[in-house]
Parts: C-alpha cells; sequence; structure tokens
C-alpha cells in the first residue's frame, strides 16, 4: 500500500505541474485541439474574470508540489480536489473524450483521500 501511495501521489503531482507550468510560464506546448462552442464559452468566462485562470493554475502548481514532497501530500489532496472535480465535471458534461484520463485523476485523488485518511480524522473528530 506504501508503494502504491508514493507512485500515484508522484503521477498525480507530475501531472498537475505539468499542465501549469506551460501556462504559468508561457511555454508553447503545439496545437491546442478544436473547443466546441459550450467549451469556448465555459473558458471565455474563466478568461474574463483575469485572476481565476492563474489563480487555478498556480493551485495546480503548488499543490503538485506538495504532492511530490511527500510530507505535505495531505494538505495537497485536500486543496487539489475541488480542481480536480471540477476538471472532471467539465469533461463530463462539455468535453467527454478526455474522459478516461481525467476519471483516472479523480480516482488517483479518491485513493490519496483513502491513504491518508487517519490524517484527517482529527479535523472531524471532537
Amino acid at each position: 500500500m506504501k508503494i502504491a501511495v508514493i507512485i500515484i501521489r508522484v503521477l498525480l503531482g507530475g501531472m498537475y505541474i505539468f499542465a501549469s507550468v506551460p501556462v504559468l510560464f508561457n511555454i508553447p506546448m503545439g496545437e491546442m485541439p478544436k473547443m466546441t462552442a459550450d467549451q469556448t464559452t465555459f473558458m471565455s468566462g474563466i478568461m474574463v474574470a483575469k485572476y481565476l485562470f492563474p489563480l487555478i493554475k498556480g493551485t495546480e502548481l503548488v499543490a503538485g508540489l506538495m504532492l511530490l514532497v511527500g510530507r505535505t501530500a495531505p494538505l495537497a489532496t485536500i486543496i487539489i480536489f475541488p480542481i480536480t472535480l471540477n476538471i472532471f465535471l467539465y469533461h463530463a458534461f462539455l468535453g467527454p473524450k478526455e474522459l478516461p484520463m481525467v476519471g483516472v485523476m479523480l480516482l488517483f485523488n479518491l485513493f490519496l483521500f483513502y491513504a491518508y485518511r487517519q490524517k484527517y480524522l482529527p479535523i472531524i473528530s471532537k
């Protein structure tokens, strides 16, 4: 179980780092896939709020680094879960082509919740 936690933690952290670094540092990553009208509307809404997309990508970068560190992984798992859930729901409703990969990200996040459940018990106990 311990080795599985390390592997999943590193994979999830790596996914978020590699998704955020090119956006935050304006590194060209090639041709973007064509978006549907609904996807364009959604992304336009996020881009209109000037702070939201950099906030999301900054959170992904910080949480990805925290996952790689290991000691801060339980906190990173909590921080990154709303973003993971939003990415999953975005692809479930607007772009189902990438849904299997995003589903794996959600499963990784849920697995880490389960693996670190003992760390969360003091939060909810009296």
